[in-house]
């Protein structure tokens, strides 16, 4: 008797409507199941942004990078063309004959198919000591330089630039010297590198066979 009374006040206590079972409240599943959506939403969409991220940084074209007068460019303007990439200097052995023999080279095959891209760098030597003006005006009056010319960087070490760290990674060739050079295909993919000793004259045949390539397939479009 006493234990059927316990029972009943604890009952009682536990459910004041005289019924132990409820029924589930049908609001409490769309309080959480809201909030759950938008987090798997907004999560898959990172997942698609880091992804197209990864795939659109496998490619030289894909980097921004200053220009020699200071202005933030993106490389993806040169998708499409043959690239030569060349950390220049101006007090190098090999300023002369470099300067001259990729002007020639520009002055053939570009720009329309074709660009050499110069980049100062003063990591080798200290070669390279002047400002972005200073070197400007010296390849452009010395040289008659018309290629694109960029802001002096550093292109090995820890502060190297990320478009030449990509041009490193893809080929395992790290520059030791001025005046290396990296063949860069039209879809930003490099092909070759070759040091301060290699002749463009030397290189030349790869870069007239990927220009070749260009033309051949555009013709075939038409």
């Amino acid at each position: 008797m006493v234990e059927d009374v316990s029972a009943g006040l604890v009952c009682s206590m536990l459910d004041p409507e005289g019924s132990v079972e409820h029924k589930a409240d049908p609001s409490f599943p769309k309080v959480f199941l809201i909030p759950l959506a938008m987090l798997i939403v907004i999560g898959a969409l990172l997942f698609l942004a880091f992804s197209a991220t990864e795939q659109k940084e496998d490619s030289f074209y894909s980097y921004k990078v200053v220009n020699i007068r200071g202005k933030l460019v993106s490389l993806d303007k040169y998708r499409g063309s043959v690239a030569l990439v060349v950390n220049v200097a101006s007090e190098c052995g090999y300023t002369d004959s470099h300067y001259k023999a990729l002007q020639q080279l520009q002055r053939e095959l570009g720009s329309y198919h074709f660009n050499v891209l110069a980049f100062p760098c003063n990591q080798f030597g200290l070669q390279e000591p002047g400002t972005n003006k200073e070197i400007e005006s010296f390849a452009r009056k010395t040289y008659g330089v018309t290629f694109p010319m960029f802001s002096k960087i550093a292109v090995k070490g820890t502060g190297a630039n990320p478009a030449f760290k990509y041009l490193i990674d893809s080929t395992g060739e790290e520059p030791t010297w001025n005046f290396w050079k990296y063949l860069v295909d039209p879809n930003g993919k490099t092909v070759k590198a070759w040091d301060s000793t290699v002749t463009i004259e030397e290189i030349k045949p790869h870069i007239t066979e990927l220009v070749r390539n260009i033309i051949l397939k555009k013709k075939d479009e038409l």
